[in-house]
């Protein structure tokens, strides 16, 4: 348990970089496109240059590079851990797990890093066209990253293209080892979630500078690029999300079981709004449920069958985090769906006229600026933690994989990375306010802050 608690904190704090830097490189590539095309319209009509696309892209490469880095920090130190908490994995699957690691940083990490220096080093060093080239290099690359680790892990859930010798694992098509069952489905959850996080990191930052009186071209337009992208994307998420339940009932009926915190296999299968799982007893306290609703939205038949917990004997995810971090991830989705609306709907009212958004809904965005990360972490959550007893999913036991390392070894370690994590995301929260206060310093500043109530 130990260990797992080690890998989970380790896995929680590099996620949230990878899930900023993945649709930040497009967002970046967007910037600059807009720029490239506002200067050819001024150099055709003899305007003067436009800045404002490229005042946002200085900003927010800015973060990228910061979030690139500890990105690449914390994931160092998680692959260690494969050696040292979990050798068991690397023995049994490392002949697939191997190839697919080292894919991801020899096509991937190597061209991000790369080019990331040219666009921030190279701006004015280089053409317009090479500058414009690395953005779409390093987006292509995150992206790349992302399909690596992900078909990894979806394989760690869906194992299909391999088969076993002597308690190894040998690939027999690395086709069916990529494209897996539930790769598609997973593959698509994460972009659009990391969409959605820097969405409203987009949005929370950009409508924190305008509070503070920042009224600058490019606060405005990473504003509203921030808002419209989170109104496209999480009805999209939602049919996402939809399909990839589906797929997990049909390879993991398990942790669908766990997730609606169904004890018994039922028809008219109810969807539980809200409840206090026991384990012991195996039934739910203080339950709200909608009777049917769940197996309309999983079979889509209110009469379908849904196999509950008892269908699976010992071979079961833990129910109480699985129930609880599902609800958390939904309920955060729901939260994130009315405010882009709203906040679109009062754009569109107004011409999409910034200055006049209400200051109580510039708050509300200001507050979620990392709401992404709530909803990603409990979804992660729900998707590792489903998988157990098995680290891969019918090949590994997780308690077969661990290495014999000493309690207090571990225990000392688990706490320093804690104390590491939550002193390096502060300083990281820290350090993006900090930019976006110096940048605010540049601009005219409002003869009222809404922020703390004064002109300063």
């Amino acid at each position: 348990m130990l260990a797992r608690m080690q890998f989970a904190a380790n896995i929680t704090f590099h996620i949230l970089f990878p899930s900023i830097s993945i649709a930040m490189g497009w967002m970046l590539l967007y910037f600059k496109l807009r720029h490239n095309h506002e200067v050819h319209d001024a150099n055709s009509t003899a305007v003067s240059h436009p800045s404002k696309w490229l005042d946002a892209y200085r900003f927010w490469i800015k973060v990228f590079a910061l979030t690139f880095a500890l990105g690449v920090v914390s994931g160092v130190t998680m692959s260690f851990q494969f050696g040292t908490n979990w050798p068991g994995f690397m023995n049994t699957v490392g002949n697939i797990a191997g190839p697919l690691l080292a894919y991801e940083v020899l096509t991937a990490f190597f061209m991000e890093a790369t080019f990331l220096a040219i666009m921030l080093f190279g701006m004015n060093r280089v053409s317009n066209r090479v500058h414009t080239l690395a953005t779409i290099l390093v987006a292509l690359g995150t992206t790349l990253s992302a399909f690596w680790i992900l078909a990894l892990n979806s394989w760690m859930h869906t194992p299909s293209g391999y088969e076993m010798r002597d308690g190894v694992a040998h690939a027999t098509s690395w086709l069916q080892i990529l494209f897996n069952p539930s790769m598609p489905y997973r593959v698509t959850h994460m972009l659009l979630a990391s969409g959605l996080t820097v969405s409203f990191l987009l949005a929370g930052i950009s409508a924190y500078r305008w509070l503070r009186g920042d009224r600058g071209a490019d606060v405005i337009v990473a504003l509203r690029t921030g808002i419209f992208t989170a109104a496209i994307l999480i009805p999209l998420q939602i049919v996402a999300g939809d399909a990839h339940g589906l797929n997990t009932l049909r390879y993991e009926p398990a942790k669908i079981a766990a997730m609606e915190g169904l004890w018994t296999t039922q028809r008219h299968a109810p969807a539980v709004l809200f409840a206090i799982p026991d384990e012991t007893s195996q039934t739910n306290r203080n339950e709200i449920a909608i009777p049917g609703l769940a197996s309309l939205y999983l079979k889509h038949d209110f009469n379908g069958e849904i196999k509950g917990i008892d269908a699976f004997a010992n071979e079961h995810p833990p129910v109480a985090p699985l129930f609880f971090a599902f609800r958390i991830m939904v309920g955060m989705g729901i939260i994130m769906l009315c405010i882009s609306w709203l906040a679109t709907w009062k754009l569109y009212q107004h011409r999409r006229d910034v200055s006049m958004l209400p200051n109580w809904l510039l708050r509300t965005l200001y507050a979620m600026t990392f709401s992404g990360w709530v909803a990603l972490v409990a979804g992660w959550y729900v998707t590792e933690i489903g998988r157990q007893p098995y680290l891969v999913q019918g090949i590994l036991l997780t308690s077969k994989a661990v290495a014999n390392i000493s309690q207090p070894m571990l225990l000392s370690t688990f706490i320093m990375y804690l104390v590491l994590y939550v002193a390096l995301i502060t300083a990281y929260i820290a350090v993006i306010f900090y930019m976006a206060r110096k940048a605010s310093l540049h601009q005219p500043v409002a003869s009222s802050n809404p922020l703390n109530g004064t002109g300063q």
